[in-house]
C-alpha cells in the first residue's frame, strides 16, 4: 500500500514525498488506518519495522487539522532510552516539516542548559513531548509540566520500559493524563506483564501483531563453537588477518563490555564502549567517533541493538549468544542495512549451545560453524541439549538462579508440600 492511498492530510503527504517515503511497511499499513479512526492500539512489532512512523503520522495528521488547545501539550511519547528518544525526535522533525506542530525531546544525562531548554519548551506548551520516564517525572515533580490537555499518549518499546523498572513511573504519568485520550502501545514482545499494563491503560484496544521477521538475506550468518576462554583469542585471530572497520561486538553485561574493551585496546585497535554507565555526553561522543570512522570497533550491551540508527555496519559479533531469538534479530539487524552487505558471527560456548539451537530452530536453518583456529586448541563439539520446557528463564543474569543442587533442593522441598 502507498501512503497516498491512506486518508492523510496534504501537509503529511508533502512531508512524506519530500523524504521519499512512498510505500507503507506492513506495520504502517495495518496500524495507520486504525489510529486515524481514533482507536486505542497495541502493536507487537520489533525495531526496524517502521513503527515510529506508524504512530507519528496519524498523530501529526490529527494535530494538523487543528481543534486542539494552543500553547498546551497535546501528545506524550514515552521512550525507554535517550537514544530512542533522540531518534523519534529526528523523525518527528522530518514528518512535521510542512505543518505548524512543535515538539521537544526530554531525556536525562545532559547539562543544566539542556534542562532549562526542556523546561521552556514545556512551559510554552509544545504540541508533542518525547520523553524518557525518569526525566518526565522529574519535570512533573518540579511543577514544570501540565498534562491535563493531552489527547495522545504513546508507549514505545513498552517491554523494555518494564524490564528497566519504569512501571511505577509510567503509572504516575498515566494518572496525570485525561481519561478521554487515545493511547497507543508498541512492544517487541507480549509477555503477561505487558498484557496487564495494556488492560490498565488502554480502552478496548485493537491488537496488531506482526511476526518477528527473519534477518535480511544479505546477512552472512556464521558461528564459532568454542570455550569461553577462547573468545578473545578468536577476535584477535579475526582482526590479525584484516583491519576491522565498522564492527559492533555485543556482550551480555556492561562489566563484560568493559573487560572486552580493555582486552581489545591491548591489541592496539581503535575501540569504544557503549553501556549504561556512560552519561549522555560520553555516549554522544562515542557514537560520533564511531560514525565518523575514528573508532573501528564498538563494544556494546543491547542498549545499542534497538533505537540506534547506523546504516553501514560491516560486521556484528555476538560475544555471547543473545537471550532469545528476537534479541538475535535485533543485534544482527544492525548490519546489511541500506543496501549494504554484512556479516554476523556468534560465539557459542558450551553453556550457550541450547540457546543457539533455539535460534537456529526459529530461523529454520543451520548456521555454518567456522572451525576454531588450530593454534587456539581443541574446541567443544556442537551438541546442544534442548530445554525440558519452553518456559522462559526467570532472570537474564546469574543472580537467583542457584546451582543445580540448590535448585533440586528447592524442587524437592516444593514437592513435599
Amino acid at each position: 500500500m502507498r501512503f497516498s492511498d491512506l486518508d492523510l492530510e496534504d501537509s503529511v503527504l508533502d512531508a512524506l514525498d519530500a523524504m521519499n517515503f512512498q510505500e507503507c511497511t506492513p506495520v504502517q499499513e495495518h496500524t495507520i488506518p486504525i489510529l486515524l479512526e481514533g482507536k486505542d492500539l497495541i502493536g507487537v512489532a520489533q525495531t526496524g519495522t517502521g513503527k515510529t512512523a506508524a504512530y507519528l503520522l496519524p498523530i501529526l495528521n490529527q494535530l494538523s487539522k487543528g481543534g486542539y488547545k494552543e500553547d498546551a501539550i497535546n501528545c506524550i511519547i514515552m521512550s525507554p532510552t535517550r537514544e530512542l528518544a533522540q531518534q523519534i525526535d529526528q523523525q518527528m522533525e522530518g514528518f512535521s516539516y510542512f505543518m505548524p506542530v512543535s515538539s521537544v525531546a526530554i531525556y536525562g544525562g545532559n547539562d543544566g542548559v539542556r534542562y532549562e531548554q526542556e523546561k521552556k519548551g514545556l512551559a510554552l506548551g509544545a504540541d508533542v513531548i518525547i520523553a524518557t520516564p525518569g526525566r518526565l517525572i522529574s519535570h512533573i515533580n518540579l511543577g514544570n509540566v501540565d498534562l491535563s490537555h493531552v489527547s495522545f499518549f504513546v508507549l514505545d518499546e513498552a517491554d523494555r520500559m518494564l524490564d528497566m523498572g519504569f512501571y511505577d513511573d509510567i503509572m504516575q504519568i498515566v494518572n496525570k493524563l485525561p481519561k478521554d485520550r487515545q493511547t497507543i502501545m508498541f512492544s517487541a514482545t507480549m509477555p503477561e506483564k505487558i498484557q496487564q499494563l495494556a488492560k490498565s491503560i488502554l480502552n478496548n484496544p485493537v491488537e496488531v501483531k506482526l511476526a518477528v521477521s527473519k534477518p535480511a538475506d544479505k546477512i552472512i550468518q556464521t558461528a564459532y563453537v568454542c570455550y569461553e576462554s577462547q573468545k578473545l583469542n578468536i577476535i584477535q585471530s579475526l582482526f590479525s588477518e584484516s583491519n576491522p572497520e565498522r564492527v559492533i561486538i555485543f556482550a551480555s553485561s556492561k562489566l563484560k563490555v568493559k573487560d572486552i574493551t580493555k582486552a581489545i585496546q591491548r591489541m592496539k585497535l581503535r575501540v569504544g564502549e557503549m553501556h549504561s554507565d556512560l552519561d549522555q555526553k560520553q555516549r554522544d561522543y562515542i557514537m560520533h567517533e564511531f560514525k565518523n570512522g575514528r573508532i573501528d570497533i564498538l563494544i556494546a550491551t543491547d542498549i545499542v541493538a534497538r533505537g540506534i540508527d547506523i546504516d553501514d555496519i560491516r560486521l556484528v559479533i555476538n560475544y555471547d549468544v543473545p537471550h532469545d531469538c528476537e534479541d538475535y534479530v535485533h543485534r544482527i539487524g544492525r548490519t546489511a542495512r541500506a543496501n549494504h552487505d554484512g556479516c554476523a558471527i556468534t560465539f557459542v560456548s558450551e553453556k550457550e549451545q541450547g540457546k543457539f539451537k533455539a535460534i537456529e530452530d526459529f530461523l529454520g536453518r543451520t548456521i555454518y560453524k567456522i572451525p576454531v583456529p588450530e593454534e587456539l586448541g581443541e574446541a567443544p563439539a556442537y551438541n546442544p541439549v534442548k530445554p525440558k520446557t519452553n518456559k522462559r528463564r526467570p532472570s537474564r543474569n546469574s543472580k537467583g538462579g542457584g546451582n543445580r543442587k540448590t535448585r533440586q533442593a528447592k524442587k524437592n522441598n516444593s514437592d513435599s508440600k
